[in-house]
């Protein structure tokens, strides 16, 4: 057998993706190259490690057990490049962290300094919902999770980073009668926020709408669609612009805290570590550089 490394990575994005095309996007290739180096790498074998049903790409019992050897071929190699970077006195390793969803836009702003400073370090960052958020640290697949409420029943440590406000917002200055509420999907910490806010306050039933991610909830009130409680982390543009209105309400902002949780106990990597203890230095720092803004509503 003579497969590559980057036979091996390419083969790994299939099987994650399911996709020749997907696969081609996520690694900045064409779809025939992918399908090339993934034709020479199956050739190796004399048994299928995918399939074809139709027009959809199936992986094989024995291509899952192939990928995952080279899942842990390709683990073995980054520990060699780490401890290599560790030997020249590099902060070397991986990183991991799993964000709530509108975290993206809290996130980024305390990572890129730390990701300057040491260039050894490889980051994955997963942006999901809060329920996966929450899965990921029950099975201690991440270092760190950005969440802006604590889950339940979780025995965890955290490092607060900023305050959370949100605020019901319109695509006009003024509110109006009988317009719908858009609401997130089950489990977001918005859609809890939310509940609890109209329950309170809210006299009447009224229509309402459920989409399943910030952006979609914001692109519908710039549109007309309806009214919504929103982080105000995700819409300084769109206020800048006078896309969005923040509408007075009793009893609102709603304020949570964006904040860095890891389970109790957990051991972390000398990078986890370095990582927190940029955090507690530089929080301040980052907050003025970058969210001073949000002390003006």
């Amino acid at each position: 057998m003579n497969y590559t490394l980057h036979q091996l990575q390419i083969f790994l994005k299939v099987v994650e993706t399911k996709s020749i095309t997907k696969a081609s996007e996520e690694l900045f290739m064409t779809q025939p190259a992918v399908s090339i180096q993934l034709k020479n790498f199956q050739e190796q074998f004399e048994i299928s490690l995918t399939e074809i049903v139709g027009r959809q790409l199936f992986v094989t019992e024995f291509g899952y057990e192939i990928a995952a050897i080279a899942e842990r071929v390709i683990q073995e190699l980054n520990i060699i490049n780490y401890k290599t970077q560790a030997f020249k006195g590099i902060l070397a390793g991986k990183l991991t962290i799993s964000s709530a969803s509108t975290g993206k836009y809290v996130i980024p702003y305390f990572l890129s300094d730390f990701l300057e400073m040491h260039t050894g370090i490889d980051l994955t960052l997963d942006v999901t919902n809060k329920t996966r958020v929450i899965e990921s640290l029950k099975q201690n697949e991440t270092d760190f999770a950005l969440v802006s409420t604590v889950p339940d029943k979780m025995d965890l440590e955290e490092e607060i980073l900023m305050e959370n406000k949100l605020y019901l917002v319109g695509n006009r200055p003024k509110k109006e009668n009988n317009i719908p509420l858009i609401y997130r999907e089950e489990g977001s910490a918005t859609r809890m926020a939310m509940q609890e806010y109209f329950s309170n306050h809210l006299k009447g039933k009224r229509k309402r709408m459920e989409l399943t991610s910030n952006e979609a909830v914001k692109q519908a009130v710039i549109a007309g669609l309806g009214y919504s409680i929103m982080p105000l982390i995700g819409i300084h543009t769109e206020l800048e612009a006078e896309q969005l209105y923040i509408l007075p309400s009793k009893k609102l902002p709603i304020k949570t805290e964006w904040r860095l949780v890891w389970l109790k106990g957990k051991k972390l990597s000398p990078v986890a570590s370095a990582y927190l203890q940029f955090i507690k230095e530089h929080k301040q720092n980052i907050l003025k550089k970058h969210f001073k803004w949000v002390d003006d509503f």
